[in-house]
């Protein structure tokens, strides 16, 4: 024989309230999410609208098409969901910080523009948190895998 609760009985109130109280913060931890996701996604787009604007608008800014091509390949590959991007004056910056700005504590990836060569640019790429590198490259390819591993380094960190 199979016991049951009234839904009028304090034990099935019990369970109910159980049940409840988890979802009701799933629900919640989902919009925090997706406020974080959307945040992540704008700031793609803010980034990719400065940089195609001084590619088509200025001269001397072709370093930046490679960093475009960057963003287009990461964002295909959905990683607009993981990270925020942004710019310091032309420098691609690439952290999982849910606000504007890097704080001292936060993990970055900074890309800026080295040299220019005869065939193309080269890049520094660092990862940092405020004043400590942890390590810093010099790639003619933004898709080199010491750069794709930094992301994926990056990637582990918390959102914050």
């Amino acid at each position: 024989m199979k016991a049951s609760v009234s839904r009028n009985s304090p034990h099935g109130q019990f369970r109910n309230e159980t049940i409840a109280k988890p979802l009701a913060v799933i629900i919640e931890m989902d919009k925090r999410t997706q406020e974080i996701v959307n945040r992540f996604k704008d700031s793609w787009d803010k980034t990719e609208i400065f940089y195609r604007d001084l590619l088509e608008n200025y001269d001397g800014f072709g370093f930046v098409k490679p960093i475009l091509e960057f963003i287009s390949e990461l964002k295909n590959s959905g990683e607009s969901k993981n990270f925020r991007i942004g710019t310091s004056v032309h420098t691609l910056v690439i952290s999982r910080s849910v606000a504007h700005g890097i704080r001292d504590d936060q993990k970055e990836i900074r890309i800026e523009r080295a040299n220019d060569l005869a065939d193309g640019f080269e890049y520094d790429v660092i990862m940092r948190q405020g004043g400590k590198i942890y390590r810093e490259y010099r790639v003619t390819d933004l898709n080199d895998s010491r750069v794709i591993k930094l992301v994926s380094t990056l990637k582990t960190t918390l959102i914050d």
